[in-house]
């Protein structure tokens, strides 16, 4: 279901479940990994991919979601909603540079995972990413809808939310959504590229995640209610 392998300083995380639907076990998985990762020391850099060619990850579970005695193997529908969203606020605060190396659709959950991740590299030849929940009748939670403000230029926010717009490589990349794009046979080695240019980064895994807690966590830069001339002017009051 989850690989996790390592090349000098990289991690490579692959999901290996089909269409790497989520649910609770897939969630657990992914949390195991990060956890063998994280307990490293030294550079790191951390890259997520999938087995697929044709699918990063296509959103919830459904049929669990739906039905979920009929899907015992897919764990307890009753805490996921909690842990799905723990596990986006450890990604987007990892400890480490992380890379989403988008070889496949990203829709719903898949493309707010890629999101959390600090740089995405996605395939220019097909595939789309995707906040489909206003096609499926679904609200988007608050919590996803900051996530998706903060990551995404406010014009792309908006198409993305509210318009459901499927984006594709190209389109992403111009729109500022994804940092780079590769064609199928080249995206993970621009990916690893990347990683192994990051990596050094992370051997200051305190000071690299605690940074990503001050722009994304409690009571985060990027939210102040004051402007930088206020914060400037009171330094004190900020270290």
């Amino acid at each position: 279901m989850i690989d996790l392998t390592k090349d000098g300083d990289v991690f490579t995380l692959t999901m290996d479940a089909g269409e790497n639907r989520w649910n609770t076990t897939f969630v657990r998985e992914i949390a195991k990994a990060l956890d063998e990762a994280e307990a490293t020391e030294g550079p790191a850099a951390l890259i997520t991919t999938a087995a697929s060619d044709k699918f990063y990850s296509n959103g919830l579970d459904l049929d669990w979601v739906q039905n979920p005695d009929a899907h015992p193997e897919a764990g307890d529908r009753g805490v996921f909603g909690d842990e799905f969203m723990k596990l986006m606020s450890r990604i987007i605060t990892f400890p480490m540079p992380t890379i989403a190396a988008i070889n496949g659709h990203a829709f719903g959950a898949g493309f707010m995972s890629a999101l959390c991740h600090d740089v995405r590299i996605m395939r220019e030849d097909r595939g789309f990413i995707c906040a489909n929940e206003m096609q499926l009748g679904m609200a988007i939670p608050k919590p996803e809808l900051a996530l998706f403000r903060h990551k995404l230029p406010m014009n792309a926010f908006f198409e993305t939310v509210q318009l459901a717009r499927r984006w594709t490589g190209p389109d992403a990349l111009s729109a500022g959504i994804v940092q780079q794009t590769a064609g199928t046979d080249t995206l993970l080695d621009v990916a690893r590229a990347r990683a192994e240019e990051l990596a050094p980064l992370g051997r200051n895994r305190e000071l690299y995640g605690g940074q990503k807690e001050r722009l994304f966590g409690t009571d985060a830069v990027i939210n102040d209610p004051n402007g930088a001339a206020h914060l400037l002017r009171n330094l004190a009051d900020y270290h």
